[in-house]
């Protein structure tokens, strides 16, 4: 692998941290990867810091001072690659970063290997698929992270590669004592969320949800880590249910700080509205934390109810406190969904992915050739 990777020039193109989130972790962690498989990657941040820095303070302005920079960017570093490897999302992001790239890969003649994200898809699609459709068919590859996203691209009549996202094995693992932890029921069940406090990860659900439970477990705690515009009112909703002592908020962590989070855990409490295939969710399970999780867009392909997680319909906080006290008070079923979960992520592992992105590479630059040579 490390030989036919060797000297492969890839333009990459997505956002990095700061700040982090699932995309610009997993555009980070893929450019580490493959720069230690011997690849020659050129990076096009879409996030770049604004220069000069009180730009970034002036709106209207601070979108001219970034689109600019990086279309010039793009330009200069698409022509000097093999293949370019676009992170794209939906929405303005789409329109402002992700069709750029595309059509500039496509006037410079390189070949396009577009991996697309973001539980928003179906919805962005069906109302603009006139305007994305002409960008996606210059790709010459689509690659998407989960079964969900590939039936949604086929409803648009274009076929789609999956790819999961990669699991950060030297960092997301289980604690020492995991088996230990597991045969006995936790005194002062420690509960997390790992998502941006954001509408569409309904972490009010998870809050109430919590509240509920400490009915049946007083001793129990909630870490919540992330940051976002919902921070004020879960708060306030924290005080309101007079859960304030229980429910300790961590900002946003670094991946570090994650990994601890997750292995100082009994359970999570996944209660997106929207969502594809969360990297949160793969990294609980590394870690060997029993997950429950709505079951949204793609998180059915990603796990199974009763198997490797617990699904749960949207928004229904009655039905998650029932399903965590159930979890965590039954030694037996931690220990099955832990075990299962376990195995799941093998999956995940950069000797499977960086294969499957190999091929998918070879397979661009041949085809551009073959379409560059008529």
């Amino acid at each position: 692998m490390q030989n036919e990777l060797a000297g492969l020039r890839i333009c990459l193109i997505g956002p990095i941290p700061p700040p982090a989130g699932g995309m610009a972790n997993q555009t980070r962690q893929l450019k580490l990867l493959l720069e230690q498989e011997g690849a020659v990657v050129n990076m096009v941040a879409v996030n770049a810091p604004y220069q000069p820095v009180f730009i970034g303070k002036v709106p209207g302005l601070r979108a001219v001072f970034r689109l600019v920079p990086y279309l010039l960017a793009l330009y200069r570093n698409i022509g000097n690659n093999d293949v370019c490897h676009l992170m794209a999302n939906s929405g303005w992001s789409w329109h402002l970063f992700a069709a750029p790239a595309i059509w500039i890969a496509h006037w410079r003649k390189k070949p396009m290997v577009m991996n697309y994200r973001g539980g928003h898809a179906k919805q962005f699609f069906e109302g603009a698929w006139s305007v994305v459709g002409p960008s996606v068919r210059r790709c010459s590859a689509v690659v998407v992270p989960s079964a969900y996203l590939r039936r949604v691209f086929a409803e648009f009549a274009t076929d789609a590669v999956v790819i999961p996202n990669v699991l950060e094995q030297k960092r997301f693992y289980p604690a020492a004592d995991l088996n230990a932890k597991l045969r006995v029921i936790p005194a002062k069940p420690h509960l997390i969320v790992t998502r941006n406090l954001e509408a569409i990860y309904d972490i009010a659900t998870a809050v109430r949800a919590f509240a509920l439970l400490k009915t049946s477990l007083p001793q129990a705690t909630l870490s919540v880590a992330g940051s976002g515009p919902e921070e004020h009112a879960l708060k306030a909703l924290c005080q309101e249910l007079k859960i304030s002592d229980s429910v300790h908020f961590l900002g946003r962590l670094d991946a570090d700080q994650m990994a601890e989070l997750y292995r100082s855990a009994d359970l999570m409490l996944n209660t997106s509205l929207v969502d594809n295939s969360p990297n949160s969710v793969i990294e609980a399970l590394a870690c060997g934390i029993p997950v429950l999780t709505s079951n949204v867009g793609g998180i059915p392909d990603l796990v199974s109810d009763g198997v490797d997680a617990v699904l749960l319909p949207p928004g229904d906080a009655t039905l998650f406190s029932q399903h965590a006290v159930e979890v965590l008070t039954n030694s037996r079923l931690r220990q099955q969904l832990v075990e299962n979960g376990l195995a799941k992520t093998a999956r995940f592992a950069w000797s499977s992915v960086s294969q499957a992105l190999l091929h998918t590479y070879q397979t661009a630059i041949s085809s551009r050739n073959q379409a560059g040579s008529q």
